[in-house]
């Protein structure tokens, strides 16, 4: 009989009772399908409706051509569980090329994956490893992955590789990378790598929720360094939240990132670097259009690339460090990087400069932006403890203090090391994302976690203590190579009560300002001097700025 075109799960097997294993009858189904598709070449369907589905110890090996679609998220759920498997990852689909030879010549072709949950709660193994993840498929061709919610993943939740003509619309990822500390790879909510396909990949990441992965929100890697970074990849309209990396690019070209929002991620809410598997950092990348806020380290962190890279529009603040910040990590391309473009975006509240450049920049363009009010940790150091002192799981409130609001953005909070009702407490650390006269705002302990401290929440009355805060504090700093630089057209000023940002430029001694062009900016009204040159800057032309 030959195979139909669209199956129900039930009429073949699968029970969706959360208790059978219903893996073995969809893998039989899904190469019942790809048989037929093979034969054919009419593409199938598999229908599954509402239920729990259970896969159980080992991942379902996909076929060209089976699409999956379920009864919608929260409906129809895919329970992933390795109980008899320890040392075995199971993804829900997988065809990579380690395992199965997939490539450009041996990929997977024409599927849909839409409208189901995969829930990876149910897989632990032994030791951290990469390819337990939700979807798990490399070299796919002509695919659709739409309205997804993928949750609770040991490494990355939707970890697929390689898209060409693919669109990811409507994917949550919410508390993947559960046994990723940080520091792996993969453990991320959504990852994609790139340059299978060569020097054009046609792929869209779009409507897309990431929050509380271990690693990134959505992260694009470049997986041989031999390869060309491709171009064609946008992402666009996506949420990243309470990651440890909102949005990063470690190895695309041309990367368009648009009307995306970057919250309250721990190390950097956009990132370029060379932190993936071979140290390649995007290039010739555009983000406009985006809110990067509230990150409790830095907004922009790129470095690791020789340029360009462009930021138009865009809203960076709040974050508990820099606005934007230049800097190169070791084991990455360390040249200077060239035409770096900052054009017409609002830079404010920032915890320290608006806009810091610790790595070589030749020929930058920072025009008509407006860098206002950073420098806003500005508090001095403080302790405290004893009555009044309560801690929350993300907070902690001294009702006796006056802080100065924001003033403690970014710094490390230490709790305890004196005495906590009758005893003597032990030391923890927080990191602060903001503050009001009495109440400190605590970052989690770690990406998805509901506290900030890891053994529980410090009794009242436990001692606390911050420390003092870095000065100067400028709109723009460099601290390194800056050669032949445009900076036009932008207000650079602080109209705060006080005013926390303390210069408009400050070009510290270790930097170089060599060239270029500085005009028409507006520095006035900043808390000291407009500028200051503890290294001078030669050649180039410096005129008409205010103040």
């Amino acid at each position: 009989m030959t195979a139909p075109l669209t199956a129900d799960a039930h009429e073949y097997g699968l029970a969706g009772d959360g208790t059978a294993d219903d893996r073995p009858a969809l893998q039989e189904l899904v190469d019942v399908l790809g048989d037929a598709t093979a034969e054919d070449g009419r593409p199938r369907t598999v229908r599954v409706p509402a239920g729990r589905y259970v896969i159980r110890n080992e991942p379902v090996l996909w076929r060209s051509g089976v699409s999956l679609i379920g009864a919608g998220r929260g409906a129809t759920c895919f329970a992933l569980s390795n109980p008899g498997a320890p040392a075995l990852p199971v993804p829900l689909a997988w065809f990579t090329t380690a395992q199965h030879g997939a490539g450009p010549d041996r990929h997977i072709a024409d599927v849909t994956f839409a409208h189901f949950e995969i829930d990876g709660l149910g897989v632990a193994t032994e030791e951290y490893e990469v390819l337990a993840k939700g979807l798990g498929l490399q070299y796919v061709l002509r695919g659709r992955f739409s309205d997804l919610y993928v949750h609770d993943t040991a490494a990355t939740g939707f970890g697929c590789d390689f898209l060409q003509d693919t669109v990811v619309e409507g994917v949550l990822a919410e508390r993947c990378g559960r046994q990723d500390p940080g520091e792996e790879m993969g453990g991320a909510g959504i990852g994609i790598g790139v340059g299978g396909w060569g020097p054009v990949e046609r792929l869209a990441v779009t409507d897309c929720t990431a929050r509380g992965n271990g690693t990134n929100g959505i992260f694009l890697e470049l997986q041989q360094d031999d390869w060309v970074p491709p171009r064609g990849i946008r992402i666009t309209a996506c949420h990243t939240e309470d990651n440890r990396y909102g949005i990063s690019d470690w190895g695309a070209d041309g990367l368009l990132v648009t009307g995306c929002s970057m919250l309250g991620n721990h190390v950097a809410g956009f990132d370029v670097s060379a932190q993936g598997t071979t140290s390649v950092g995007g290039r010739g990348g555009l983000v406009t259009g985006c809110v990067i806020d509230g990150n409790a380290g830095d907004g922009i962190a790129l470095g690791n690339t020789p340029g360009p890279y462009g930021f138009h529009g865009n809203r960076v603040s709040n974050n508990g460090r820099y606005g934007y910040w230049e800097h190169n990590l070791a084991g990455g391309d360390q040249e200077p990087a060239t035409d770096i473009v900052l054009e017409s975006n609002d830079i404010h509240d920032n915890a320290l400069d608006g806009v810091r450049v610790d790595a070589p920049l030749h020929e930058p363009a920072i025009v008509g932006n407006r860098i206002r009010g950073n420098g806003r940790r500005a508090a001095p150091r403080t302790a405290g403890g004893g009555e009044g002192v309560r801690c929350g799981p993300l907070s902690l409130t001294d009702a006796r203090a006056d802080w100065l609001p924001g003033g403690h953005r970014g710094k490390e909070l230490t709790v305890g090391g004196g005495p906590g009702g009758a005893e003597v407490t032990a030391v923890v650390t927080a990191v602060v994302t903001d503050n009001t006269a009495t109440r400190l705002t605590l970052a989690p302990v770690r990406p998805g976690a509901g506290t900030a401290w890891p053994d529980g929440t410090p009794a009242p009355g436990t001692a606390y203590r911050l420390p003092d805060s870095p000065a100067p504090r400028a709109g723009l700093t460099a601290a390194a190579a800056v050669t032949h630089p445009y900076v036009q057209g932008n207000r650079v000023r602080d109209d705060g009560h006080p005013r926390t940002q303390i210069h408009a430029v400050w070009i510290a001694d270790e930097a170089t300002w060599t060239g270029g062009r500085v005009s028409g900016n507006d520095f006035s009204g900043n808390g000291s001097a407009s500028t200051r040159f503890d290294s001078a800057p030669t050649g180039g032309r410096w005129r008409d700025n205010a103040g």
